[in-house]
């Protein structure tokens, strides 16, 4: 597994930055993802979530329910334990980036007016895991550190970041 694709995609640093973003993110985006798709935390499901996404123009709205249910539910899962994290990432903040562009960003910055501050926040947090990657006690740190022994190369070789 010595390919730059997946030391790319892997690669993340011995820092501690990237637990403090992915443990509140991905407890968030799973939450969020679990109302999508199972109606958990009084959640509308599948059905209930795609009604919506269609009523707003998200044509099908069934198949755009499953698929910002299963970013924000399988990539919060996958940010939680910091496995493929940057990929996971990446399509989280491009959900969150069509959930502003289509539904909050006309009502503004602040929440109480259903504006998007927190799919702003959670989009940054997003970015930042892009380029950071996972950082310590991750799946992928874990993964990067195996291939340093069995290669010799640095374990950060992946890291977009500097340090």
């Amino acid at each position: 597994m010595n390919h730059p694709l997946v030391e790319k995609g892997l690669g993340t640093n011995s820092g501690l930055a990237g637990i403090a973003l992915r443990l509140p993110a991905g407890i968030i985006f799973a939450a969020h993802g679990s109302q999508k798709l199972f109606g958990a935390f009084g959640g509308y499901g599948l059905e209930g979530t795609g009604q919506w996404m269609a009523s707003i123009g998200l044509e099908p709205g069934y198949l755009m329910a499953l698929a910002a249910g299963s970013a924000e539910f399988l990539g919060g899962i996958a940010i939680l334990v910091g496995v493929l994290t940057r990929p996971a990432a990446l399509v989280l903040a491009f959900t969150m980036l069509v959930a502003i562009l289509s539904v909050h960003i006309q009502n503004g910055l602040f929440m109480s007016n259903n504006g998007y501050e927190f799919g702003l926040s959670l989009m940054a947090i997003a970015v930042a895991l892009v380029f950071n990657g996972a950082g310590a006690f991750s799946v992928d740190r874990w993964i990067s550190n195996r291939n340093s022994r069995s290669d010799g190369s640095s374990a950060d070789a992946g890291a977009l970041s500097s340090q």
